[in-house]
């Protein structure tokens, strides 16, 4: 086996662990909301308040699918509709303080059970598997995580830190 044969085999493996990881981080919401539905939540939580169309743009899903994930979050109290201020024809979705309340307690699980295995390293390991990390998402394209060492965001889909919109 070469090394990107072994390589990917590792990242395979390790990309298992980590979706066990999220969805034991979900579990605790997973009645009120589904994992569509919270990547939807993340996106305003980091992204800001958005129209239909950008929303579902930022999610890569047709507007009526948003509209669809929205309107379920509308009921259940996670988000809202405003009318935007500057076009009253269209309007603004937004997080509610209890979306945002959702996002930071499924972010904080999922770092936490993230942390329980990382501390099961030794400092070198630590070491090795942050390059390890940061050159495969570097190559991956994906930009680096925002924070400081300690902060509970990151969580994913976004790039700026959340904001509370409510």
């Amino acid at each position: 086996m070469d090394d990107v044969d072994a390589v990917t085999r590792a990242v395979l493996t390790a990309s298992r662990l980590l979706v066990s990881l999220s969805a034991r981080s979900l579990a605790a919401v997973e009645d009120s909301v589904t994992l569509p539905q919270f990547r939807l939540l993340v996106v305003l939580s980091s992204q800001g308040p958005a129209n239909l169309v950008t929303l579902a743009d930022r999610l890569g899903v047709k507007p009526s699918t948003a509209m669809r994930m929205i309107d379920r979050l509308i009921a259940a109290g996670l988000a809202d509709r405003q009318v935007n201020p500057n076009n009253r024809r269209e309007t603004t979705l937004r997080l509610t303080p209890a979306g945002l309340g959702v996002v930071e307690d499924v972010t904080s699980r999922r770092r936490n059970e993230i942390a329980a295995v990382v501390e099961r390293l030794d400092s070198g390991q630590r070491a090795a598997l942050i390059s390890a990390l940061n050159a495969f998402t570097e190559a991956g394209g994906e930009p680096a995580a925002p924070g400081k060492p300690g902060d509970v965001y990151p969580l994913g889909w976004a790039d700026t830190p959340p904001q509370n919109t409510a």
